[in-house]
Formats: structure tokens, sequence, C-alpha cells
């Protein structure tokens, strides 16, 4: 079993460039890199706060990260199935394409899923991608019906 690490600030450009994996992987190359800087600063300084509502757990590889997955907590209000309210968030599961089918997701994933329940996070929520599917299904994740919509302003 791989060790995954809880991330520091100073990950934060290996998390983006592990986020661009994912990315190509998932929607096929992008040349526009111009997102990354803000990306990392705004990532180094979510980092920066231990008490924080987002984490990201890494495995190492020597001069960089092998493997990622990167959680958040939402709020909303409370219902019947979540009367705190709180949902943790999954994204940015990668793994570079030289190092995938070791178990270094599934060790990053498994330590955001702790993250999350030692926080009393008890719903859990992610996208998946035909090739990520099979993990998480492992990890008990089901599918839902819930559409999914957005609003880009």
């Amino acid at each position: 079993m791989t060790d995954a690490r809880r991330a520091t600030a100073e990950d934060a450009e290996e998390l983006v460039r592990l986020r661009q994996v994912m990315l190509d992987s998932h929607l096929g190359p992008n040349p526009d890199v111009g997102w990354q800087r803000e990306a990392v600063a705004v990532l180094r300084a979510r980092l920066a706060d231990p008490a924080g509502d987002l984490t990201a757990f890494v495995v190492d590889r020597p001069g960089g990260l092998a493997a990622c997955a990167v959680g958040t907590i939402e709020y909303r209000l409370g219902s019947p199935g979540n009367p705190n309210g709180t949902t943790g968030y999954v994204f940015s599961v990668a793994t570079d394409p030289d190092m995938r089918r070791r178990g270094l997701s599934r060790a990053c994933m498994e330590a955001v899923l702790e993250w999350f329940h030692e926080r009393g996070v008890r719903r859990i929520d992610l996208r998946a991608s035909a090739e990520g599917e099979p993990l998480y299904a492992s990890l008990g994740f089901v599918l839902t019906p819930d559409p999914a919509m957005r609003l880009v302003l």
C-alpha cells in the first residue's frame, strides 16, 4: 500500500500540473495554460490554512508528485438526509500516466475520504470519468440521477 501525505502550500505548482494532466486525459490537450498562474496562487493560499475547507493528498515521486486528489467542504442549508448541510466534493484526482495502475489515486482518495470523515462530512460527491468510475465504485460511490447544470457569468 502506498502512503499519501497531506499537501502543503509548496505543492501548489505540482498540483496544478497534475490537474492539467487530468484535464488533458479527460478533455484532450489544451494549449491554454494562462489559468495556471492564478490557480497556483489561490491553491497556495488555500493549502496554507490547515484548518480550512480545502485539502489535497498526494503521493511523491522524485522531482515532484505522482498522484493527487483534492477535496473541499461545501455548505448548504440542512435537509432530511443531511442535517448539518455539509457536502464533500472531490476533484482533480490525477496520476501521471507513467505511474498509473499502482494504487496511487486510491491512496489519495482514501486519505481525502478520511479527512472528510474526521470533519463530520458524510455525503461526498464527485464527477467521474469512465476511467475513474471503477475506482470510485470500489470505494462505495454510486451513480446518482441528479443532472448537473451550470451558468457561467
